[in-house]
Parts: C-alpha cells; structure tokens; sequence
C-alpha cells in the first residue's frame, strides 16, 4: 500500500485534480473488472469535486450505468433536506448522470421505512453493502472511497473520542450525541472504511493544517486512521499543506 500526498495550487484546482482522477479511476476499474464502486463524501471540498466531474467532457468516458454509488455517511434527516448528502450530491452531480437507480445506494432517511429507528436504518445498509460485497458482514471492494476531513480529524461520521469512532465491529453504524450538529447520523465503521482499493482524502484551507499535520505524522485521529488496501491519497491545496 501506498500513501501519497498531492499538493495543488487552490480549492479550485484540487477539485478540478480529484474529478479528473476519479473519472480516470472509474475507467481503469471498468475495463478490469466490467463495473466500478465509489463511495462520495458531503462537505466543501466533496462538493466541489462532483460539481468538478459533472463540468468536465471526459465524465463520458464513464460508463455511469454500471457504477454503483455508496455513501460514507448521511446525516439522519428527511429524504430531500439539503443538509442530506444525498441531496447535496443530487444536485452537484447525479441528477446528471445516466446512472442506474438500482446501483445508487442512499443511506436511509429519517422519514422512511425506519422512523426514529437509526440503529435500524444503518442495519439495513449493512445488509445492503453485504449483498453487493456477496458474503456476511462484509462490504464491496469499493474502487474510490473519498473522505472530506473535518477541521477536528474526522472523516465520514467518525469524531475524535467519540465512542462510534472506537467501534471495530460490523460495517455501517448509528452515531448519536454527534459533536456536529445534526447530532443523529449513520455511518461506515472504520474497518468498512479501509476497504476500498483506493482511499482519498481531501482537504483544503488553513482551518485543516493543523489536522492535517498531526494525520501525516502519525497522530492517532480519525482521518490518520483511514488506508486504501493499495494506495491511499491526500489531496490538499497549499492552505491545508501548510504546516507539513
């Protein structure tokens, strides 16, 4: 496994960076194996990115009916509330593409079939990772698995101290007293987020050096936590590389 550190220029061009190489990433795993599996992350800088994708002519080099689209975490909200990354990522990218709705896999919202039941609702996308992963208790290899870290070292719902970061057990669990507002959220574990082939991070301003400094160098956070089983990749601007 690799680790590898790409430092560009602005927000912009980071974004513009890691939508050309996941669209280059989505290829290469469909020539090899007939179909692809990413996993999109909310926040600034995961927005970015889809908004990249979905400005860039090389998006249909992808075969986008035979990519299956996960989640790393969802905030527990009604389905169609703009603080959902589902939502988010509707309106960024996916409404754009030609994709298969069986292979777009939300993570439950909280006016579904679950109600109130969070613990439930991440039950049920963990039977659903292990259907596509075909074997219990597991998830797919995912092809590219991008996190956005969080200004405190967190990656998909994974806080630093907080209990559910601790969890080693399963692949898609409820957090609840979240630090982050809204306090409910779903989740993958963080032995479902070192399943992915490869693992990027993203992050950008002056508001991650600190984190990102203390991830690189070891520091046991969150966000230093998470690998790719091949390669893992940080994709910062100058702002966030700032104090490596």
């Amino acid at each position: 496994m690799s680790r590898d550190v790409v430092i560009l220029a602005d927000p912009d061009l980071m974004a513009a960076a890691a939508a050309a190489r996941l669209i280059t990433a989505l290829v290469d795993a469909q020539v090899a194996r007939g179909h692809a599996h990413v996993v999109l992350t909310g926040g600034t800088s995961g927005g970015a990115v889809q908004e990249a994708v979905a400005a860039a002519a090389a998006r249909d080099a992808v075969d986008w009916a035979a990519v299956d689209v996960w989640w790393g975490d969802e905030r527990y909200l009604p389905a169609g509330d703009p603080d959902r990354n589902e939502t988010q990522a509707r309106g960024f990218l996916l409404d754009a593409l030609p994709l298969d709705p069986a292979r777009v896999h939300p993570m439950p919202a909280s006016d579904g079939a679950f109600g109130a039941d969070v613990d439930a609702a991440a039950a049920s996308y963990a039977a659903q990772l292990a259907i596509a992963a075909g074997r219990p208790d597991g998830v797919p290899l995912f092809d590219v698995l991008m996190l956005g870290v969080g200004p405190d070292g967190h990656v998909a719902s994974l806080f630093p101290e907080h209990p559910q970061s601790a969890v080693r057990e399963g692949t898609a669990i409820a957090v609840r007293d979240s630090p982050k507002p809204p306090s409910t959220r779903i989740s993958l574990t963080l032995p479902a987020l070192q399943s992915a082939r490869q693992t990027w991070l993203l992050a950008t301003g002056q508001g991650k050096a600190d984190v990102v400094a203390q991830a690189i160098g070891g520091k046991g956070l969150p966000c230093g936590s998470v690998h790719g089983t091949e390669r893992t990749l940080w994709l910062l601007d100058h702002a966030a590389a700032s104090k490596l």
